[in-house]
């Protein structure tokens, strides 16, 4: 018996990476490396701020225990916690490998976590129409047509949002899911190129499969709530493309859904399922159900070509992704899981990418078109100069006075006199988001999380807020030292220092000062 032939299929039209004749780059290739380029520049030009010192805190606690991590962010176990997946851990072990502080391994994430979107977005655009200038537009409307109110938020991919979350991990998990579409929908039934193996045994199908249940594995340890619109994706995905049920069609998507559950119930830092009946971050994202149309109300633009897209076929793929990603936000409004707020995007992404395809036809055009055309160029202007333009255009060349990225204060003067480990108590905004990065932890983690018990965490604060009230007595204080070994106080200029305190460093910028308590406290130099 020969060996099984190794089979291509007829290429329809250019790839979105490797397009067109040899040594001419297609205009994605083009405009992607030129928006790569742009939106490195623009990120690296911004401070690090918000959830950015919880990633680093993350990168540093496995630097220190690669195995048996520390709490993000307190002198505590972090067994459990769902920070710890496996694409943390391999930034933890480039850390240790390559002496990179956590700030760093997050700082230089984002051209990365940039290649992935990119890439992958371009990917998924070619499944859904060979029309070279379509990956083109999908980023453009992906990037601007949200809406007219500001909103920096993880998992939130408009231009101005990735100038802070692009080194966080959803913006990684987004683009392997943008890759996982693309897989499903060709072993669902779309009409691009693959490769096959062909022969008696039919192993490559097989892994192909295992590869696709694989992928979703890991986008669900990387970034659970992510994996949520993943997986909505995927099953419209394979709803609507899918040619028939016979039985090896559903055991092959039996071994992906198995792979992928094997995955994640096999991670050895944190068990997934803990993660179902959690409700500890709920709280926090109901704002974004309220804020919603404001943040969103651009990419309505798509909804003529979404709706085009539906009277040519019940079973197009963005349809019903579109269709299912609402009924997971809406559920996330109905059932009080106010965290589902954070599939948005992939709410967004059918009606801007329907957009984009619909406006990448050839010309000439018909009227109807050409009117789309005109209120998306106009969407995008809206977008652009209410909300983004300040996300590349800095403030030195800005002749308009655009709103600018958020710029925090840095902490490397107080985190060279402050041990690794050390415990902290702040009155500070901006320092209980950041000091952890460097490796103190905080008397009192400011995000709930799995690892430690929220009836544990919310002791912890009713404790710092007693400490840090005007009419707490030195031996309250002193119970409070001693309880959670807090050797170090970062207090805001409004602050007054504890009489009982000694003031170690203060910052010219913001007026804090660092002051040490605990008398056995050490001070180290960094």
């Amino acid at each position: 018996m020969s060996a099984p032939a190794l089979v291509r299929r007829a290429v329809r039209g250019a790839t979105a990476l490797r397009g067109g004749r040899a040594g001419r780059l297609t205009p994605y290739q083009f405009y992607g490396a030129l928006f790569w380029l742009v939106m490195t520049l623009a990120y690296w030009r911004v401070p690090l701020c918000c959830d950015a010192g919880q990633h680093a805190a993350v990168v540093e606690r496995l630097k220190a225990d690669l195995l048996h991590p520390a709490h993000t962010m307190a002198d505590l176990p972090g067994e459990g916690s769902p920070y710890y997946g496996p694409y943390a851990v391999a930034q933890g072990l480039l850390a240790r490998l390559t002496g990179l502080s956590g700030w760093e391994v997050v700082k230089l994430a984002g051209p990365v976590h940039l290649v992935v979107l990119l890439t992958g977005l371009g990917r998924f655009v070619r499944t859904l129409t060979p029309r070279p200038w379509a990956p083109v537009w999908a980023l453009l409307f992906m990037t601007l047509l949200w809406g007219s109110a500001r909103i920096l938020w993880s998992g939130y991919l408009g231009l101005m949002s990735m100038t802070t979350n692009l080194g966080y991990p959803s913006a990684l998990a987004i683009g392997l899911t943008f890759w996982a579409w693309a897989w499903t929908g060709r072993r669902a039934g779309d009409d691009a190129p693959v490769v096959r193996f062909v022969g008696p045994s039919g192993l490559g199908g097989w892994w192909g499969y295992a590869g696709i249940g694989l992928l979703y594995g890991l986008i669900l340890l990387t970034h659970p709530v992510t994996a949520a619109s993943a997986l909505t994706g995927a099953v419209g995905i394979v709803a609507s493309r899918q040619r028939g049920w016979r039985r090896p069609v559903v055991a092959r998507w039996a071994l992906a859904g198995a792979v992928c559950a094997a995955v994640a119930l096999t991670w050895p830092y944190y068990d997934v399922l803990t993660l179902v009946g959690d409700t500890g971050m709920d709280a926090m994202h109901r704002r974004l159900y309220a804020g919603m149309p404001a943040n969103s109300w651009l990419a309505l633009l798509g909804l003529p070509a979404l709706w085009v897209r539906a009277r040519r076929s019940a079973r197009d793929p963005l349809v019903w992704m579109f269709l299912l990603e609402c009924l997971l936000v809406a559920y996330g409004w109905a059932s009080g899981h106010y965290t589902y707020a954070r599939a948005l995007w992939a709410v967004l992404v059918p009606l801007q990418f329907a957009l984009a395809v619909e406006l990448a036809a050839p010309r000439p055009w018909r009227r109807a078109r050409r009117v789309l055309g005109g209120a998306a160029a106009a969407g995008v202007c809206v977008g652009f100069v209410t909300v983004h333009a300040g996300a590349v255009v800095p403030r030195s060349v800005d002749p308009v006075g655009f709103a600018q990225p958020t710029r925090w204060p840095s902490y490397d003067w107080a985190a060279r006199h402050i041990g690794p480990g050390e415990v902290v108590i702040t009155d500070g905004y901006f320092a209980s988001h950041a000091i952890a990065g460097y490796g103190p932890n905080l008397a009192a983690p400011i995000w709930p999380d799995p690892a430690l018990d929220e009836r544990e965490r919310e002791r912890r604060a009713a404790d710092v807020r007693a400490y840090l009230a005007p009419g707490s007595t030195r031996a309250e204080r002193s119970a409070v030292v001693r309880r959670y070994h807090v050797r170090w106080l970062l207090l805001t200029r409004w602050h007054p220092v504890p009489e009982e305190a000694v003031v170690v460093a203060w910052s010219e910028r913001t007026g804090e000062v660092l002051a040490r308590v605990g008398g056995g406290a050490r001070v180290v130099t960094r």
